[in-house]
């Protein structure tokens, strides 16, 4: 197999040769490092390049590579990684590139923003979640205005990947380019995944020369799209799908659902879960799924890893209570959340870092600790005038003199910002040797 991240920067017209990079803002613990108490637009600004000598010269190993190595294992934290795993959900697509009214390269973005994501602890992975990889249904390659609607949540399956995310103006393929992104956040000491949607009116299905059709989970053809279209993520260095609506699967508790359209079957998707980790040939895959509370052997059975939204956040007993008790647990328990998708923004700094203290801290020993999940507001928090779940239903550009520059300056706060990020810093450097 080729070298990726080589090709990619070749591929950007840079050299492969790297060299060692000094940083201000490194945080160690032990012998893992990170950028800390930093603002997103220092990174984004950069280019891939810097990135990946950041990213070579923090590498646990302590050694550095003057070229990046053929060969980057995923970190290894055995098949049921996923089950103490923290997910932080990284919108790809509010970081990528916008120029006048246009949005691409969201996975380049990405890569250079890997070096501020805290690596792995001993005990547990810290996996990062890219939010759109599938073109979505309505103006995907393009921005809005604040409150037009472009949808995160509506996509397409048999078009490829997203205008939005992959790299279109050079000689290197999307699959390619994930694969690059995925081999980084690996030396990072990163597990990877994406999210997906479940909802049949919520995906379309593109067909050479014909209309889109909208997506049908009793069509046998359209099942087996689904499964493929996730299969090939897999293969490509992926690990983790977070499912947008999985409580709901197979008709339960419809009167709090709030997607559009039908749902696969309980045991139609038990047969998808399988089918995704036997076609691509990893054990490791997590299957984490929005909002399945309640009844654990149920998402256990489906093929479920972890769940949202059922321990408390902001009481840290509680969590640690709940990791008392589901410690045995290692196929299946709920997770608890920093904030999700939905997160429409308010929480002060002092809530959040609490939540956050809970979820890093909150057991007895570091191998009952619950999964977690966070969004990128979590680490880096955006300007104060949207939200996590803004950001997801809208796709604006907050730049001022149309450049991509500003868009990232101004997407996030300032100094506040930066100290916010140095605290969350903390907290990390204080359990990665746990």
């Amino acid at each position: 197999m080729s070298n990726a991240v080589n090709n990619l920067l070749k591929a950007l017209g840079e050299e492969a040769g790297l060299s060692p990079v000094e940083n201000e803002h490194i945080f160690t613990s032990g012998r893992k490092k990170w950028l800390a108490g930093i603002l997103p637009s220092e990174l984004l600004n950069k280019s891939v390049k810097h990135a990946v000598e950041t990213l070579v010269t923090l590498n646990e190993s302590g050694e550095f590579y003057k070229i990046f190595p053929d060969n980057i294992e995923t970190p290894n934290y055995g098949d049921r990684w996923g089950r103490s795993a923290n997910y932080i959900e990284i919108n790809n697509r509010a970081i990528a590139e916008m120029e006048g009214d246009r949005t691409k390269n969201g996975i380049l973005s990405s890569i250079k923003l890997l070096p501020a994501i805290p690596p792995s602890a001993k005990s547990w992975a810290n996996c990062v979640i890219l939010s759109q990889i599938f073109p979505n249904i309505y103006g995907d390659g393009y921005n809005k205005g604040p409150f037009e609607e472009n949808s995160i949540y509506g996509i397409k399956l048999n078009a490829g990947y997203s205008a939005n995310i992959a790299d279109f103006d050079i000689e290197l393929s999307p699959e390619e380019q994930f694969r690059a992104f995925n081999d980084l956040a690996h030396i990072h000491g990163l597990k990877t995944g994406f999210r997906t949607v479940i909802s049949a009116d919520q995906i379309k299905v593109a067909k050479p020369y014909e209309n889109d059709v909208t997506f049908d989970w009793n069509n046998p053809e359209h099942q087996e799209l689904f499964i493929n279209e996730h299969v090939k993520l897999m293969k490509l260095g992926f690990e983790a799908v977070f499912i947008d609506s999985a409580k709901h699967i197979g008709g339960y508790d419809m009167a709090n659902y709030t997607g559009v359209g039908a749902l696969p079957g309980y045991e139609q998707m038990q047969y998808i879960l399988y089918e995704i980790r036997s076609r691509s040939g990893k054990t490791t895959i997590s299957f984490a799924g929005e909002k399945s509370t309640g009844d654990f052997e149920r998402y256990r059975k489906l093929g479920l890893t972890t769940g949202t939204a059922f321990v408390p956040p902001d009481n840290y007993d509680k969590v640690k209570c709940w990791s008392e008790k589901l410690k045995y647990d290692k196929d299946y328990a709920p997770g608890v959340e920093v904030s999700n998708d939905n997160d429409e923004g308010g929480r002060t700094y002092e809530e959040r870092l609490n939540r956050i203290n809970s979820i890093l801290f909150a057991y007895e020993y570091p191998s009952d600790k619950l999964a977690s999940f966070m969004q990128m507001e979590d680490l880096f928090p955006l300007r104060y005038d949207t939200n996590t779940h803004h950001l997801m239903m809208t796709n604006p550009s907050y730049s001022t003199d149309g450049t991509a520059q500003s868009h990232w300056e101004n997407l996030f706060t300032r100094e506040d910002g930066r100290a916010y990020n140095a605290k969350v810093g903390e907290l990390f450097a204080y359990a990665l040797n746990l």
